[in-house]
């Protein structure tokens, strides 16, 4: 038996995905320009990045699985060290310390870690025997749990929320037991009642108490989330037309080129809209988990059914906070909200992707 290299993929792309994506990075830079006030120069800056993200998804996906391994824990120890430094000389926005600069530029080190994490706990666990034993479990949760706390600290819960789960999909993947799965559950109420208690800020308890109620807080914690659901239900079956949105063009919406995107989109095309987007969207993540199901090795079986969830996570809270079901985090819409860091490093993720897909070794005898 002889192992050869596939080579049937021009850059090793895979070409379905790749469309796919151009398609949303297309149809985000649509929407921003509605959002924006039909301000060219933010579409300009987030097409720019754009090609950044393409750029290093291009690259990266050149990269066979295995050329990764040595350099996964130095990654994840130069995260922890930037988390670290964030702390003491981080540059602080709007009441959070979340970002260093650099000088010629400024990045959030979060970012890093929304990768470095589940490749540290994929390269941890792939040459182990699995299903996880409880030793394993705990090394595994202290690698997902110290980056967590420090992005937790500046405050950030949205990619600390992200960071969490991209690394329990892993273990979750490694053939995590439903017995103990069944068990967290069982003790989500303590678990609950120790974050709120010890961990979370005056500003996030509010939000999660505003969920229940917006409409009583209108004019103040629940203003977001009002005027949000208000720009989503007007939207109706075919939405009022680009560039005709009421509530984000007459400054109703706050953030509406950021977290509260969809909101903008949902009022501009409708229902019908928004079908097609989630269509997009369920595409990226089938064929996200095919990649994930067809990878070799365990490690690239991991990281590639991680990475995938937690594409559908970005989804699943964006739009839950912006219509009403979810605290509202700050977590961004893929592909569509305007941002930079986070972008790039969501193209990192489906550079690793292709590169998992387009590498597959070919066995014959």
């Amino acid at each position: 038996m002889r192992i050869t290299w596939s080579n049937n993929h021009f850059f090793h792309l895979d070409k379905s995905l790749f469309l796919a994506l151009l398609i949303l990075a297309a149809l985000g830079l649509v929407v921003l320009y509605s959002a924006g006030g039909e301000n060219m120069s933010i579409v300009m800056k987030q097409g720019i990045r754009f090609a950044v993200g393409f750029g290093i998804l291009i690259v990266l996906a050149q990269i066979r699985t295995e050329n990764l391994l040595p350099w996964i824990p130095w990654v994840y120890l130069t995260g922890l060290v930037l988390l670290i430094a964030v702390l003491f000389v981080g540059d602080t926005v709007n009441g959070s310390q979340r970002w260093l600069n650099l000088g010629l530029f400024r990045f959030q080190p979060s970012e890093i870690m929304k990768l470095a994490v589940p490749l540290m706990v994929a390269w941890y666990v792939a040459d182990k025997r699995l299903p996880p034993s409880y030793s394993l479990i705990g090394v595994v949760l202290l690698i997902i749990m110290v980056p967590t706390v420090l992005i937790a600290k500046q405050p950030d819960l949205g990619t600390s929320l992200l960071v969490a789960s991209s690394g329990m999909f892993v273990l979750f993947l490694a053939g995590l037991s439903w017995k103990l799965i069944l068990s967290a559950i069982a003790a989500s109420p303590l678990i609950g009642w120790a974050l709120w208690e010890f961990f979370l800020h005056s500003y996030q308890k509010a939000r999660i108490l505003t969920l229940l109620n917006p409409e009583g807080k209108s004019l103040t914690t629940g203003y977001h989330i009002v005027q949000s659901k208000i720009a989503i239900g007007s939207g109706g079956l075919y939405g009022k037309g680009w560039l005709n949105g009421t509530q984000s063009h007459l400054e109703f919406l706050p953030e509406r080129s950021t977290d509260f995107i969809f909101a903008v989109y949902s009022e501009e095309f409708g229902l019908i809209g928004v079908l097609v987007l989630l269509g997009l969207y369920a595409f990226v993540l089938t064929r996200g988990m095919f990649i994930a199901i067809q990878a070799q090795g365990t490690f690239a079986r991991l990281i590639a059914g991680s990475l995938s969830l937690t594409f559908f996570v970005y989804i699943f809270v964006n739009m839950g906070m912006v219509s009403g079901f979810l605290p509202v985090v700050g977590v961004p819409l893929p592909l569509i909200s305007y941002g930079g860091t986070s972008l790039v490093t969501m193209m990192a993720s489906f550079g690793l992707l292709m590169g998992i897909h387009t590498h597959k070794r070919l066995l014959s005898g």
